[in-house]
């Protein structure tokens, strides 16, 4: 069934697990995402960010469509919305969630902008996920790994001011491949969940650690997003395959195969499973 992300979130946070989100972009890898929900019977957020389909209205009367037939609660979410056109586009095309991305702009011009697109995005009841601190890229991790941490102070004055449903926030992962190892900072997350009223997200899910990925899912993370150890996954599934003769016909079964068993296992992993208590028959 499709849902809010507001509603999914909520449900983390009460209950003490997160939620996976993968971020896909094509009618194979968001099916793919749906069956390894509804197999382990959980919540997922599909993630999907402007561009990386050509027709993100098409691709979201599909996303929309079989999240509606799916058996377990889907949330359709704009990912890394970084223009007010790409807002729209994602509001347009259906999605329940729009993750408004200013996180590196000045604090003041945030608060300003994800305010007015907050208010904009609830009128039509759609929920909405902004960025505090910013969450850099792994291959630049000596750096970004260090810089831009979220404040707690200044994330409390964020949330009351902009009247987001959820908060992503920096507090050491980074967006793919990490140069060195990472290092979460679990002393800020705690005092994040503490001080803020609102459940967290946390970017930069694939390369983190399962175990720093399950203490966060424990610390007050509700929602985590998944991309580059889903699509590894894919492929490493179909290099793994005899593609001679008519094997090549199976490609896409191959590739979705691998990212559903990943998925699955970051289902476990997050604590997930089995919290899907209301299904479609």
């Amino acid at each position: 069934m499709l849902v809010t992300m507001k509603e999914l979130v909520d449900e983390a946070y009460e209950g003490g697990y997160a939620v996976p989100a993968p971020n896909v972009d094509n009618e194979h890898n968001l099916r793919a995402a749906i069956e390894a929900a509804e197999e382990l019977n959980s919540p997922v957020i599909i993630g999907h960010i402007c561009g990386y389909n050509p027709d993100i209205q098409y691709f979201g009367r599909i996303a929309t469509d079989l999240a509606r037939r799916a058996k377990v609660k889907v949330a359709i979410n704009l990912d890394h919305g970084g223009s007010f056109e790409d807002c729209m586009a994602g509001i347009q095309a259906g999605f329940t969630s729009i993750m408004i991305d200013r996180s590196q702009a000045s604090f003041e011009d945030n608060i300003r902008e994800v305010a007015e697109l907050a208010k904009a995005a609830h009128a039509l009841g759609i929920t909405v996920e902004a960025e505090l601190g910013h969450v850099g890229v792994g291959q630049n991790y000596a750096v970004d790994g260090k810089q831009m941490l979220t404040n707690p102070e200044e994330a409390l004055q964020f949330v009351q001011e902009t009247n987001v449903d959820c908060l992503a926030v920096a507090v050491g992962t980074a967006h793919g491949v990490y140069q060195g190892e990472p290092h979460i900072r679990f002393e800020l997350l705690e005092e994040l969940t503490e001080k803020i009223p609102v459940p967290l997200v946390l970017h930069g899910g694939s390369g983190s650690g399962d175990e720093n990925l399950r203490r966060c899912a424990k610390l007050g993370i509700c929602k985590v997003n998944l991309s580059n150890d889903l699509r590894k996954a894919a492929i490493e599934s179909l290099v793994e395959q005899d593609l001679n003769g008519d094997g090549a016909y199976e490609m896409y079964n191959y590739l979705a195969a691998g990212f559903k068993s990943k998925l699955k296992h970051y289902i476990e992993l997050l604590g997930s499973k089995d919290k899907c208590g209301e299904t479609n028959e």
